[in-house]
């Protein structure tokens, strides 16, 4: 396509809850577009060039309001807490919260009603930026503390989407936000996602029980087909046999990241060999969780695209899976008077 296609806002209309759902239009100098719901904060649609000046979608998503209230997780803000808690259930400082079970015994990316299941408030927007704000109570989905949220969607000059997180609470409770697209750069619906040559700055990775709860152990990559260290196409290493990869029917792992958890730096770079998109992301989180879309089904995406198996990666830049419940894990307390933030920013290119 010769210039991104935007879906028609109308058919993000709504009122839930008493609170108004719209679709939102960035776009900066370059001609970056990204059309972004209020419901789950999420990232609809994604335009980027590929080597020939060709548009096209890079993120999964769907062309109006009602399929993104099933549950998924197309594109969007995952809170409180992405990835899994075993049985469902932390303690602070004595006292142990019990949150619904949403994945066998355990809780995952915040519950049923977790931030992608919530409509954001609208607080700024601009030609290339929007910011989106929500209170979550306390208790909501077993949590403590009020929870304020603030999260920025901007289009930058050096081609990033760019997402920076600031959070506060009012009690003692555990935050670990993080994005949660689904990329194909080649653009969303054309087929499996295995051409994509990935690598993972990290040498280190959190194997899973049958339950994918990590561990607890940081094990190297060396020698298995988690050494993402060196370009390899996604599809190659899922081909390996290994025991990991047969729990997750494929890649749904943290990488432990290089360099300083709080200090921005390179975690991953992916290139689609057909189109020469490039995609860098860059985070200040101690961990990256590369999702191979295993377990997706075929689905009726945009444009009457279907979404196979397969068919996309995620990428989601976070602390570490049940740190709640593992001490040595970086934490994910946090505390009245603190200031959780974030950032994570997706560098596009071509070669």
């Amino acid at each position: 396509m010769e210039k991104p296609l935007l879906l028609d806002p109308k058919a993000f209309e709504s009122t839930l809850e008493g609170k108004s759902t719209a679709l939102y239009t960035l776009k900066n100098a370059a001609g970056l577009t990204a059309q972004i719901t209020n419901y789950g904060a999420r990232v609809v649609s994604l335009w980027v060039p590929d080597k020939q000046g060709q548009w096209a979608d890079v993120v999964l998503g769907y062309e109006s309001l009602d399929p993104y209230r099933k549950t998924n997780y197309y594109g969007a803000t995952i809170g409180r807490y992405g990835n899994r808690i075993a049985g469902s259930q932390f303690t602070i400082a004595g006292q142990t919260y019990k949150l619904p079970a949403n994945e066998g015994e355990n809780q995952l990316h915040g519950g049923e009603v977790g931030f992608q299941a919530v409509v954001w408030e609208v607080s700024e927007q601009g030609e290339d930026f929007l910011t989106l704000r929500h209170v979550s109570p306390d208790g909501h989905m077993g949590y403590p503390g009020t929870l304020t949220t603030e999260l920025t969607y901007r289009l930058t000059e050096q081609q990033d989407l760019l997402v920076t997180y600031r959070a506060t609470t009012d009690k003692a409770t555990h935050v670990n936000l993080t994005h949660h697209s689904y990329f194909h750069l080649a653009g969303a619906g054309q087929g499996t996602a295995h051409q994509h040559q990935l690598t993972i700055l990290a040498d280190q990775y959190l194997p899973v029980s049958p339950k994918q709860i990590p561990t607890g152990e940081l094990a190297s990559v060396a020698g298995t087909p988690f050494d993402l260290r060196e370009p390899i196409a996604v599809g190659a290493g899922l081909s390996q046999a290994h025991e990991q990869l047969r729990i997750g029917g494929g890649y749904d792992h943290t990488w432990v990241l290089q360099g300083t958890a709080g200090e921005e730096r390179l975690a991953a770079a992916v290139y689609e060999p057909t189109s020469g998109r490039t995609m860098e992301i860059y985070t200040t989180e101690p961990g990256l969780q590369f999702y191979s879309g295993n377990g997706m089904h075929d689905t009726e995406g945009k444009y009457g695209q279907t979404y196979v198996n397969q068919g996309a990666i995620c990428l989601e830049t976070q602390h570490f899976p049940n740190s709640p419940n593992q001490p040595d894990f970086p934490s994910t307390l946090l505390e009245p008077g603190q200031v959780y933030t974030s950032l994570c920013r997706h560098r596009f290119g071509v070669r």
